[in-house]
């Protein structure tokens, strides 16, 4: 989906608020408007990623980019539309802006292939 004006991003889920949250929680599957909410949701919801990864993963496993897209969905697929997928918006925090969204894909093939490749299996 491609916006109108390229500065406007509210036709994409991922920057989209719920109604009556004041802008704190992103537009989610369950209605939810609360932070405390929506973050005890998400806790609950990554000890189930934590206990599943446990089971899918083997020590010897080598990471990929879609096994980060895995469970980026697993974790979240019930709570947002978006889950699993790269961003489509840019972001930031604390006045620091994280790299481009159209630049993702690239950048975690890059990821992918020099750490991920290198860095796993994990070996201490």
């Amino acid at each position: 989906m491609t916006p109108v004006d390229r500065y406007d991003t509210s036709c994409f889920p991922e920057d989209q608020y719920e109604s009556g949250s004041d802008g704190t929680v992103l537009r989610n599957l369950r209605g939810i408007r609360s932070k405390e909410e929506i973050e005890h949701v998400e806790e609950i919801r990554f000890e189930r990623l934590m206990e599943e990864a446990a089971v899918r993963f083997d020590s010897g496993h080598r990471f990929t980019a879609q096994d980060l897209l895995w469970l980026h969905k697993f974790w979240l697929e019930d709570i947002f539309i978006w889950a699993g997928t790269y961003r489509n918006v840019n972001i930031g925090k604390g006045g620091f802006l994280f790299d481009a969204a159209n630049h993702v894909p690239a950048l975690m093939t890059q990821f992918e292939n020099q750490q991920l490749a290198r860095l796993t299996p994990c070996r201490f």
